[in-house]
């Protein structure tokens, strides 16, 4: 990426945060303060229909006292015969405002129906039950000939001696009701007459044009909620303009049975025309914001990246082995940066010229000296055995010579076990300038472990130390190198074998990993500071007075060259653990 299109990332990234951050942080005002308002609209229109509700109650309460207080009342009480009354109650609704009213005898008869006439003669038992309260308007579920709906109405009794009128009053709950409230814009209520088992698309009222089928598919959840719970709730239906905040409000009879769900509706209409506003404002902004960043990022690097694209050719000309190659700072100018780099960048290229040469013959030495102490690092290894399997055939021969065929049997396998290694490592270095990759075959670890050891007895039993096999028996193959394998093993446990010097316990660990295996090389020896764990895997660093300091840097590279990660735990008197992790 060159450094004027980073320019001008940069610039872009800023422009479009800036106007990101304060269109959020204003919409998140706007929203806040929206629903604050919404919210008191929303109480004020509450509070409205509860007024009203109370004040339509009363005034039905106070038309149903009064004509159970006037004489036409008490007459109709007296009266042995009340079939001349049929249609009395018809006159005095109209004469009273009230749209249903019906006058019942004291056994729950009913004398006169304004509402429907023709149940002249029927009983109404809830009256004469007493489930009402005197004086006061209730909701209730009203028997219409059309069919069933919700009223707002009130009971009054006139008495005459033993006898008693009940006068049943009351108004409608319906659009005509709903008109008589006054709407803020941008807010709705609808009523559900809760008269069915089941939910009835039918009975839900609003003073407009009503609500349509989506519209009443929308809200039937938020009424099945209310008429489940009986209790107040609230929803945001809806998505965009049409969004809208709901509030339902259950409305009880005076049993405390449901009869009724209030519902009011905030439109979020002007905040999502608000939103829209701010996001495309924010666009411009943005895309104007852009424009302005492309122009100052040309002007800006057109003073920059020329200098700079000169510089890096000459860099790459030096790369490429041209290492006389200089950069002309005329153009530059003397003081500022890109003129003090090009001419630092030409003395640089004079001393990679002038230190060159020296430089290359230092790494033929030190090249053929790495080689030279390699070589005698991995020879030394083997030679040890070698010599030991010898003596021992010696002694044998001197002092047990009945026992000599067997001794030499055995010492013959490590001999030639050991000769084959030395085979090895000679090819191996013989090939150094190739540095051959592992050849890489499935090994079984647990094997590669108990062959180490094995080999490894005789130095095992002369140094004092006991060893112990932790395999895993439930290890997969991995794929290595077994032989590279092999010689790390064997040098990590010569290397535990020297820190114990006084005998100690040397332990070989397996365990299935996830991904692969884990070989563990644990001794109890004298174990490494913290500062000794982090310098161990360095070329030529040694904690040994014979050592050369490249076992570990070489058990290292076959490590690494496996894919594999090598690691040390350890701490002074606690002896130190090698674990190697192979994929």
């Amino acid at each position: 990426m060159t450094f004027r299109t980073r320019l001008l990332l940069i610039f872009t990234l800023a422009v479009v945060a800036a106007v990101a951050l304060v269109e959020s942080v204003v919409s998140a005002a706007a929203r806040r303060r929206f629903q604050e308002v919404e919210a008191q609209r929303a109480g004020d229109l509450v509070a409205q229909f509860r007024a009203e509700f109370q004040r339509r109650g009363e005034e039905i309460a106070h038309e149903v006292n009064g004509i159970a207080s006037s004489d036409a009342a008490v007459q109709i009480a007296m009266a042995p015969d009340t079939a001349p009354y049929y249609g009395e109650a018809a006159s005095l609704a109209a004469a009273h405002g009230l749209g249903l009213l019906e006058l019942v005898a004291g056994d729950g008869a009913i004398i006169s129906s304004a509402e429907w006439p023709a149940r002249f003669g029927y009983h109404d038992d809830w009256v004469t039950q007493g489930a009402w309260k005197p004086g006061r308007a209730a909701l209730r579920r009203e028997e219409l000939p059309e069919g069933f709906t919700l009223a707002l109405s009130a009971v009054g009794a006139a008495t005459a001696g033993d006898r008693k009128l009940y006068v049943v009053g009351g108004q409608q709950l319906d659009r005509g009701f709903l008109s008589t409230l006054v709407l803020p814009a941008g807010m709705r209520v609808l009523l559900y007459r809760n008269l069915e088992p089941d939910f009835s698309a039918g009975d839900l009222l609003e003073s407009g044009p009503g609500a349509t089928p989506a519209q009443v598919a929308l809200l039937r959840p938020l009424i099945e909620r209310v008429r489940r719970d009986a209790r107040e709730t609230g929803a945001t239906l809806g998505s965009g303009a049409e969004a809208a905040t709901w509030r339902a409000l259950p409305l009880s009879g005076a049993g405390g049975e449901l009869l009724g769900v209030l519902l009011i509706a905030s439109s979020s209409r002007e905040l999502a025309q608000l939103e829209s506003f701010l996001r495309w404002t924010g666009i411009i902004v943005s895309l104007g914001g852009i424009g302005l960043g492309i122009a100052l990022s040309w002007w800006a690097t057109a003073r920059v990246t020329r200098p700079v694209r000169k510089l890096a050719e000459s860099a790459g000309k030096v790369a490429a082995g041209e290492w006389g190659t200089t950069v002309d700072t005329g153009a530059s100018g003397t003081a500022d940066e890109i003129g003090q780099l090009a001419r630092a960048f030409n003395r640089m290229t004079r001393e990679i010229s002038d230190q060159r040469e020296r430089l290359v013959q230092a790494e033929r030495v030190a090249a053929w000296r790495e080689l030279a102490r390699r070589l005698a690092h991995e020879l030394k290894n083997p030679l040890f055995p070698l010599q030991i399997t010898v003596e021992n055939m010696q002694r044998a021969r001197e002092s047990h010579p009945e026992q000599f065929d067997e001794v030499f049997r055995e010492g013959s396998s490590t001999l030639l076990a050991e000769l084959a290694n030395l085979k090895q490592i000679i090819a191996r270095f013989s090939d150094f300038a190739k540095m051959p990759a592992p050849e890489m075959r499935p090994v079984d670890l647990n094997e590669l472990a108990g062959e180490a050891l094995k080999l490894l007895q005789p130095q095992l039993a002369r140094a004092g130390v006991e060893t112990s096999l932790e395999l895993d028996p439930g290890l997969r193959l991995v794929r290595a190198d077994a032989a590279q394998m092999a010689g790390v093993l064997r040098n990590l446990a010569l290397n535990a074998i020297d820190a114990m010097a006084r005998g100690g316990v040397l332990t070989v660990r397996t365990e299935a990993l996830l991904s692969g295996a884990r070989l563990e090389v644990s001794d109890t020896g004298q174990g490494l500071t913290p500062e000794e764990c982090a310098r161990l895997f360095t070329p030529y660093y040694t904690t040994k007075t014979h050592g050369t300091g490249l076992g570990l840097a070489i058990v290292q590279s076959v490590v690494s060259d496996h894919g594999g990660r090598i690691s040390v735990e350890s701490r002074p008197g606690a002896g130190a653990t090698f674990r190697i992790d192979l994929g």
